[in-house]
């Protein structure tokens, strides 16, 4: 039981060897905030049909990722500035539209078994 931190180790364990791999499968505590961070945004259905709509369709302006999502403008343009701020989506400006596409690969990763 090598991995099992000094302030677990007098806890009763069953499969010592299991425990050990379980702590290697969590990682670093940081990974797992990162994920969980990733996997909150996602949890959104909202947010979640806007990056489905993004990652399907490729780069779209608010209005008409409000028409395809059945969202208003202004939910669109705060739930993109949420997916800006993580670095999940970019915009990109032509003339005075801006139109947005998933830059995160981790997440259109995910997209790929959510679109299935």
């Amino acid at each position: 039981m090598h991995l099992v931190p000094a302030e677990r180790a007098g806890l009763r364990t069953i499969d010592g060897h299991r425990v050990c791999d379980a702590i290697a499968a969590v990682g670093e505590p940081d990974h797992v905030r990162t994920w969980a961070d990733r996997f909150s945004l996602l949890a959104d259905p909202g947010r979640l049909a806007l990056l489905l709509a993004l990652h399907g369709a490729g780069p779209l302006a608010v209005s008409d990722l409000a028409v395809a999502t059945g969202m208003k403008d202004t939910a669109v343009s705060q739930a993109l500035r949420l997916l800006r701020t993580a670095g999940i989506v970019e915009g990109a400006k032509d003339g005075r539209i801006v139109r947005y596409r998933v830059v995160d690969e981790r997440t259109s990763e995910l997209l790929k078994h959510c679109a299935r």
